[in-house]
């Protein structure tokens, strides 16, 4: 527990608030006490939170469901405000260890005291489940040990039992490990989910372990939906007893009801609670909470400590805020296991490699044009350029939504008619792609399946790019917010400032810098740890800018290409916009295009022409365009150049509106394919494959 500091309200309602006891990013916890002298767990929602109409309406849910249940099991809610400019909730105050922070200092509890455990939390889930709502997120932290037993806090993300797997702003759909292989799939929960939750928190009491573990979020969910709990460490009375509440299939899952008749505690195994080293820790933290509020009411003497001592105490004892033995047997009428078929995180596929034309072998005649491998022609006007991952290719079709297509024969392989195709996809990793629908839902698809993955309610209005650990995102009322790959939580959101909010065009990161560009040619980097400016640069283009990036340099075209720093924006050269052939008569003010950088050149188009470096993108200096040779023909200005194969692919700058393969050695123009000319035109490659999209088309073309 902290001291109130600078912003912290000194009063909630009747409540006078003595300290802060937690804090997250939806709202902080605070001590209160009313003028009864009633001790209270005060949540309120962050001020700086309060326009966001989702996360209002969750805390009012949450103050619903706290209200709706009133077992012995939940803090009691004392009072709640959700009309007032800063809603609140005060629930009973809990002063005990969580049941994880009891294992922990403790070890794993005994047989008796895990069945008493499981015949308390399981009435208390009875109760819950009565009034309609399911928890969702039952848990270790989520369950206090008080002298009158077990008590399950927060409701956070309690819904209706017809409802679907809730994905809130800045709120978990499922605590990985604890979380039914249900909720994991994202699918419609009921009461079984809770039950499943119930006996991962049992074999974490049992045996301080979890019945599920994994190096990373992906593994451990994948073991939730296919795997068989560990169960090492648990008693083997208990073992089938526990087993059973972990069934993939919520249908063979036992009731609450079952669960406590079976557990049959033994008499007196709830004096765990009142005996033993966690009934000491608990009566540590009644008498310390005790003894804050005698100070505060002005009883402190001589001798007692004063009440920031008492803070600091409280603190490092770990009061706990809750806002919110006989022979086992088959207990429960068996039901045959359905083998189920559970969708969980698979290992990328890997990407089919398409033959590169040789003309040794006659493949291809230099100066024809090549037959494209397959061709669509049922583009949508808004998709922006496709994305191929691997196996598929996904752009937004006639119609709506976003769909995938195969890259070997131009196939459907699925849809997903309710994202938004203008607000971006992009690549997780090549294991999920993170797309938005029009309700600003953040939504991740499997690439080669499109089954559906985690989803986060984010007020997302574009995907702007992605590393290992979040997913980038531009807001509705634009502000930049990174979301977690691991967990579907908001990490952060920060406003951007006039010249930089339409910056939804796509980003580049490398070393913890987001790189973005405008449509009105200004650059913005921030720290991808909590979206703090890094560095900006202003007026850099007269239109919109494409930043790429290689290493620890991020080269910036419009006026002039730069290549600067990407940490801290540092200038490392710069070329500035001027004539690279004056035979030509290129105009001096004609800006560059979008730079794509490799490990031994940099492309760029000028003035419809392609300029190439082939010292690499780490060795080039300004100077007087020693280190730039000119490739015979033209590139579209606003579109990147593309590497593929042995050669480089660009759309014609003229109005032939074709694809220009050149051969990057000596610039010679190796064959044209001509597509069309259209008011929408990109390249993409991947796979010895060039994916052109011209308006409504999109060629899938060979590459030598």
């Amino acid at each position: 527990m902290k001291p109130l500091g600078t912003g912290d309200p000194l009063r909630l309602g009747p409540y006078r608030l003595l300290g802060v006891l937690g804090e997250g990013g939806m709202g902080k916890v605070y001590v209160g006490q009313d003028t009864g002298g009633t001790v209270a767990a005060v949540k309120v929602l962050r001020p700086e939170l309060t326009g966001e109409a989702n996360l209002a309406r969750r805390f009012v849910r949450e103050a619903q469901a706290a209200t709706a249940v009133t077992s012995k099991g939940v803090a009691r809610v004392l009072g709640t405000d959700t009309e007032g400019g800063r809603p609140w909730i005060a629930t009973e105050f809990l002063a005990g260890p969580t049941l994880d922070e009891a294992v922990e200092a403790y070890g794993p509890f005994d047989e008796p005291a895990v069945r008493a455990l499981a015949a308390s939390i399981a009435h208390t889930l009875a109760d819950i489940h009565a009034t309609g709502l399911i928890h969702r997120d039952l848990k270790p932290p989520n369950i206090v040990l008080t002298s009158s037993g077990p008590r399950v806090i927060d409701f956070g993300i309690a819904r209706p039992e017809h409802g679907l797997t809730l994905t809130t702003t800045g709120q978990v759909p499922v605590t990985p490990g604890y979380g039914a292989p249900e909720q994991v799939l994202g699918r419609r929960v009921a009461s079984p989910a809770d039950v499943f939750s119930l006996g991962a928190v049992l074999v974490h009491a049992a045996s301080g372990r979890r019945a599920f573990d994994g190096g990373h979020i992906a593994a451990l969910q994948y073991k939730v939906v296919h795997d068989e709990p560990d169960l090492t460490g648990v008693p083997e009375a208990l073992r089938p007893l526990i087993a059973p509440l972990l069934a993939k299939d919520p249908a063979v899952r036992p009731t609450p009801a079952q669960i406590t008749a079976a557990f049959a505690p033994p008499r007196g195994a709830e004096r765990a609670w009142r005996r033993g080293p966690v009934s000491q820790a608990i009566k540590e933290r009644e008498s310390g909470i005790h003894e804050l509020t005698t100070a505060v009411n002005g009883a402190t003497g001589p001798g007692q400590v004063s009440r920031r001592r008492l803070l600091t105490g409280l603190a490092a004892g770990g009061v706990v805020l809750a806002a919110g033995g006989g022979a086992a047997a088959a207990w429960w009428p068996q039901s045959p296991r359905k083998k189920v078929d559970l969708f969980s995180f698979p290992p990328a596929v890997k990407t089919p490699k398409a033959h590169a034309l040789n003309l040794d072998d006659g493949d291809m005649i230099v100066g024809g044009s090549p037959k494209e491998l397959w061709a669509l022609h049922l583009l949508a006007g808004n998709t922006p350029a496709p994305l191929p991952v691997r196996d598929v290719i996904v752009f937004g079709p006639t119609g709506g939504g976003i769909a995938a297509h195969n890259v070997v024969d131009g196939k459907r392989r699925w849809a997903a008619p309710g994202i938004k195709a203008s607000g971006r996809y992009v690549s997780l990793s090549d294991r999920l792609i993170a797309a938005v629908d029009a309700d600003g839902t953040l939504r991740t698809f499997v690439p080669s399946t499109g089954e559906p993955r985690w989803t986060a309610e984010a007020g997302a209005e574009a995907v702007l790019a992605a590393d290992d650990t979040a997913v980038y995102v531009l807001t509705k009322d634009d502000r930049l917010r990174a979301v977690s790959r691991s967990d579907a939580t908001i990490r952060w959101t920060v406003p951007l400032d006039k010249p930089f909010r339409k910056a939804n065009l796509p980003g580049v990161i490398a070393h913890g810098r987001l790189v973005l560009g405008t449509y009105q040619g200004n650059v913005l980097a921030v720290h991808t740890a909590n979206g703090r400016r890094a560095w900006d640069l202003r007026g850099q283009s007269d239109t919109i800018i494409r930043p790429a990036c290689h290493g620890s340099t991020v080269y910036l075209h419009g006026k002039s290409m730069t290549a600067r720093r990407i940490t801290d924006g540092k200038e490392l050269w710069t070329v500035r916009r001027r004539a690279l052939a004056p035979s030509l008569d290129t105009p001096p003010y004609a800006e560059w295009g979008p730079v794509t950088a490799t490990a031994d050149a940099l492309y760029a188009a000028h003035q419809g022409y392609l300029g190439v470096d082939t010292s690499g993108p780490d060795k080039w200096r300004p100077g007087d365009g020693s280190y730039e040779f000119m490739l015979h023909g033209s590139s579209n200005l606003y579109s990147p150049v593309v590497r593929q194969g042995n050669g480089l692919w660009m759309i014609a700058g003229d109005e032939s509106g074709g694809v220009d393969a050149v051969d990057p050695e000596d610039g010679d123009l190796v064959w044209s394919y001509k597509v069309g000319k259209g008011d929408r035109q990109s390249l993409v490659a991947d796979g010895n494959r060039v994916f052109a999209m011209s308006d409504d088309s999109l060629y899938a073309l060979p590459v030598f």
